[in-house]
C-alpha cells in the first residue's frame, strides 16, 4: 500500500519503498506538515510528530491557544496574511482587493493510477497498479473556490508528484498572481542547496551553497527554462556523496518561467517552493474556470547523489518521455550544420549522406537553410516552404536521393520564430509578440510568434505536417533560439496579459502534442540555442534534447556530467564535431570527441566529405563501437566516478551498467597531461561483486568486488588507437567490461 490515512487524526502517510511523506488537517483544518525523509513504518498517529509550542512575539491563530501560530507551523501549501509571514504558495486577489483567504480540508479521494494534467506534460502511468494518487479537496466557502492538492505515489519508482488546481465556483472572477505547484517544509536547515545553472555553450553546470538564513532562489523570466538555470534543486545534507547520504530533489516538469527557491526562517525551517515564476505572472480566474499547475517530481535518497540521480534518469526515461522512440534504440545521426551552414545545394548533401552512409550512419539531418530564400540568419523564418534554388527537386526529391542511400532523414525547424523578412510577417504583422507603437527589441534578427493564438499554431502545424510526409521525415529537430521581449498579444485583453507566457508555453504543448499524436514514428529533438530549453515538460514530447551548441569535448565533460543530475542519458545529444571546434576553438584528438559523445545520443556534425581517409576509418570504429554498446548507454544504469567540479577538475570519469550487470563501459578523461604522475586508480561502480569481469582488449579478468574496491590501476592515459608518443593532453581511456558466464 502506497497511501495509508489515519482517519481520525486525519492524517495522511504517502509511502515509497525508500520514503515517507506525512501531513495532517490542523486543528484550524488547514493542512500541516509532519514529516518527509527516510521511510518510517505506519502507525495509527502520528501526532508525536507535530510541533507546536509557545513562542514570543507571534501571531496566533485562536485567542486561547498561544502554542499554535501559521508562522511558525510546518505547512502543506500556505497561504500569506493570517501570521505566516514567510513566502507562500498561493495568492488570489479578489474583486474587493482583498488576498485574503481561508482554504480548509473538505474531503479526499484515492485514485488508482494517475489522472492526466490537462494541458500539460507530466509523468504517467502504464497501468494503474504503478502507482496511486491522493486528491486533497480544500475550499474557500467565502469565495466559493475549490484548491486540490494532487498527491502521485510512484511506489516502486521512488517517486513522489504534486501539483495543485483552482477551481471558481463563485460568482465573481479572481486573479491568481501566485500559484506555485507545490511547498515543502523541513524542520532544519542543514542542507546544501545544488542547481544546475550557466549559460549559452556552458550549461547546466553544477553551484553549490550552504543554506543560510533567508531566501536563496533560482529563477527564469525569459519564458523558457533557459540556459542559465535549469528547473531543478536539490537539498543534500552537508556529508552525503555520490554513494552515501541523504538528499532531497525538486524537480519541475515546465517548460517556462519558474521559480525554485528556499527561504529559511527564524526558526530553522527551511520551505521549499516551487512552480511557474510569479514575476509577471496573473491567471483572470473567471467563475466555471480553473486553472492547473504544472507538476513537481521531489526524490528523497538515502543513497546519495546516485541514488536520486538514478531515480530521475530512470522515472523520466520511461515514465516521462512518451511515444513509438522512448524504448528504441536511437539511430546514429550526421547533421550538416557545422559543416556547411548554410552554404549548400542538393548535390552537396547528397554526397555527405553518401559518405555518411559508407562509415556507418544510419540518418541524415539537414539543418538550417532549407527554406524560403534563407542564405543567411536575416530571413525567412515562418515560410516554411522549400527553396528551390537549393532543393530543385524539393523535399520529396530530396527524401527519395537520401532513402535510396539506406538513410533517413530528418529536417530543422524553428517554428516559433518569425524573420520580419518574410512573407508571414507581411501577411500577419500581429501574430508577432510586440506591443503597438512600441520599439521592438532585434534579437538574431528574428521575432516571437504569438503562440497563445490556436490560429498561430494551427499554421505551423499545417507546415509542418506538410513537410513530415512530403519528405518522408523520420526525425525534426525543433530550435528555439529567441527570448521574448515586449510580452504582449493582440489577442488578449488587458486583464489577461499577464498571462501570456504561460499560455505561449501552453500553445507550444499543443503543438508537440498534435505532432507527436498524429506522426508517432517521427523522432523529435529539442533545441533551444543548443540547451536552453533542456527540462522534463519537452522530455515528455521530444525524447532527446540537443544539450548544448557547445561541442567541444573538454566543456561538454562538465555539461554532460551536470545535466546527469537529473537526465537519462538517452535524452542527452552528443555529436562529434570538427576541430578547431567551433564554439572553444580547442583541438582535442578524434578518439577523446568520441569517448564523450558515447555517453549520450551519438552522432557527428561536420563534413564528412572533407575527412581524410585515416578519419573515416577512425569514425567507422567509432560508429561500429557506439552501435554495439548504444543499448546498456541508453538504458543502463548511469555512475558518475570522478567530478571536473571537485579537486582541480583536471580529470572526469564515468560509467554505465547495463540492468543485469552484464555489460559496463566506463570512460575516463585528462584534461591536461602531468609531469611525473601519481600511480593513479580507477575504481568502477555499479557492478555485480560476485561476477567476474573481462575486460576487453586485454587478456584480464577481474571480480566485480575487485574492480569496485581495489580498483583497476591506470599507467597511462593514452587512447587505444592512438600512438603514446603524441601529447597526453585532452586524452581519454574507455573500459568496456563483460561478465563472463
Amino acid at each position: 500500500m502506497a497511501i495509508y490515512i489515519n482517519e481520525e487524526p486525519k492524517e495522511f502517510h504517502l509511502q515509497t519503498d525508500v520514503s515517507s511523506y506525512i501531513f495532517k488537517v490542523m486543528k484550524n483544518n488547514q493542512l500541516g506538515q509532519l514529516y518527509y525523509g527516510k521511510k518510517i513504518r505506519h502507525r495509527p498517529s502520528f501526532s508525536h510528530l507535530f510541533q507546536s509550542r509557545f513562542r514570543s512575539n507571534v501571531v496566533n491563530v485562536f485567542p486561547d491557544d498561544t502554542t499554535f501560530s501559521l508562522g511558525t507551523q510546518m505547512q502543506e501549501y500556505p497561504a500569506y496574511g493570517t501570521g505566516d509571514f514567510r513566502y507562500p504558495a498561493y495568492a488570489i486577489r479578489q474583486e474587493n482587493g482583498s488576498r485574503i483567504t481561508q482554504f480548509e480540508f473538505k474531503s479526499y479521494r484515492v485514485i488508482e493510477g494517475k489522472p492526466k494534467l490537462e494541458g500539460l506534460p507530466s509523468t504517467y502511468v502504464a497501468s494503474d497498479d504503478e502507482a496511486m494518487t491522493l486528491d486533497i479537496l480544500l475550499s474557500d466557502d467565502r469565495l466559493h473556490i475549490d484548491l486540490h492538492l494532487v498527491y502521485t505515489v510512484f511506489e516502486k519508482y521512488n517517486v513522489i508528484t504534486r501539483n495543485a488546481k483552482f477551481v471558481n465556483h463563485g460568482s465573481e472572477a479572481v486573479d491568481l498572481p501566485v500559484a506555485l505547484s507545490a511547498s515543502v517544509d523541513l524542520p532544519d536547515d542543514d542542507f546544501v542547496m545544488m542547481q544546475l545553472s550557466g549559460s549559452w555553450a556552458r550549461e547546466r553546470h553544477l553551484y553549490e551553497r550552504k543554506l543560510q538564513p533567508g531566501v536563496q532562489s533560482i529563477s527564469s523570466t525569459r519564458t523558457a527554462s533557459s540556459a542559465q538555470q535549469n528547473p531543478f534543486i536539490a537539498l543534500r545534507r552537508p556529508d552525503t556523496n555520490e554513494n552515501l547520504g541523504s538528499v532531497y530533489g525538486f524537480s519541475l516538469v515546465y517548460s517556462g518561467n519558474f521559480l525554485a527557491q528556499v527561504e529559511v526562517d527564524d526558526y530553522h525551517i527551511s520551505r521549499v517552493t516551487m512552480g511557474i515564476n510569479p514575476f509577471d505572472f496573473n491567471w483572470r480566474l473567471s467563475p466555471g474556470d480553473g486553472f492547473q499547475t504544472p507538476e513537481v517530481v521531489m526524490v528523497f535518497s538515502d543513497r546519495g547523489l546516485t541514488g536520486m540521480s538514478q531515480t530521475y534518469q530512470t522515472l523520466y526515461r520511461e515514465r516521462l518521455a512518451s511515444g513509438t522512440w522512448r524504448d528504441r534504440e536511437r539511430p546514429v545521426l550526421i547533421n550538416n550544420w557545422e559543416g556547411t551552414y548554410f552554404d549548400f545545394n542538393e548535390e552537396k548533401i547528397v554526397t555527405m549522406a553518401r559518405q555518411a552512409k559508407e562509415l556507418g550512419a544510419e540518418l541524415f539531418v539537414l539543418d538550417d537553410g532549407w527554406f524560403g530564400e534563407r542564405d543567411d540568419d536575416t530571413t525567412s523564418l515562418g515560410d516554411w516552404f522549400v527553396d528551390k534554388r537549393k532543393l530543385p527537386n524539393g523535399l520529396a526529391g530530396l527524401s527519395k536521393r537520401i532513402r535510396e542511400l539506406g538513410l533517413d532523414l530528418g529536417l530543422w525547424f524553428e517554428p516559433e520564430m518569425i524573420s520580419e523578412k518574410s512573407r508571414l510577417y507581411q501577411q500577419h504583422p500581429d501574430w508577432v509578440i510586440h506591443v503597438p507603437g512600441r520599439r521592438m527589441s532585434p534579437g538574431r534578427n528574428q521575432y516571437v510568434l504569438d503562440f497563445s493564438r490556436q490560429e498561430v499554431v494551427d499554421y505551423l502545424y499545417e507546415r509542418m505536417a506538410s513537410a513530415i510526409e512530403e519528405a518522408s521525415l523520420s526525425y525534426i529537430k525543433w530550435d528555439m533560439n529567441r527570448h521574448i521581449t515586449e510580452s504582449y498579444s493582440a489577442a488578449l485583453s488587458a486583464e489577461h496579459q499577464q498571462e501570456l507566457g504561460h499560455r505561449y508555453i501552453l500553445g507550444v504543448y499543443r503543438l508537440y502534442e498534435k505532432l507527436t499524436s498524429h506522426y508517432p514514428n517521427v523522432l523529435f529533438e529539442s533545441c533551444a540555442s543548443g540547451g536552453g530549453r533542456f527540462d522534463p515538460g519537452l522530455l515528455h514530447y521530444a525524447p532527446q534534447t540537443w544539450t548544448s551548441d557547445d561541442t567541444d569535448a573538454v566543456e561538454r565533460l562538465k555539461i554532460q556530467f551536470g545535466t546527469s543530475f537529473v537526465y537519462p542519458l538517452s535524452a542527452i545529444g552528443a555529436h562529434v564535431s570538427a576541430v578547431p571546434n567551433h564554439q572553444a576553438s580547442r583541438v582535442t584528438p578524434l578518439s577523446t570527441r568520441a569517448a564523450v559523445a558515447y555517453f549520450g545520443v551519438f552522432g557527428y556534425e561536420l563534413d564528412v566529405t572533407s575527412m581524410t581517409a585515416e578519419e573515416k576509418q577512425a569514425v567507422r570504429r567509432q560508429i561500429a563501437f557506439f552501435k554495439a554498446n548504444r543499448r546498456v548507454i541508453q538504458f543502463g544504469d548511469f555512475y558518475r566516478i570522478e567530478s571536473p567540479y571537485e579537486k582541480d577538475g583536471n580529470v572526469t570519469s564515468w560509467m554505465v551498467v547495463s540492468k543485469d550487470k552484464k555489460e559496463a563501459l566506463a570512460a575516463r578523461y585528462q584534461v591536461l597531461a602531468r609531469p611525473n604522475p601519481a600511480i593513479d586508480r580507477i575504481r568502477f561502480k555499479g557492478l555485480d561483486p560476485d561476477k567476474l569481469y573481462q575486460l576487453d582488449g586485454s587478456d584480464g579478468r577481474f571480480y566485480g568486488d575487485e574492480l569496485m574496491n581495489a580498483g583497476l590501476i591506470l599507467d597511462d592515459l593514452v587512447s587505444q588507437d592512438r600512438p603514446s608518443e603524441k601529447s597526453l593532453d585532452f586524452a581519454s581511456r574507455l573500459f568496456k567490461l563483460t561478465a563472463v558466464e
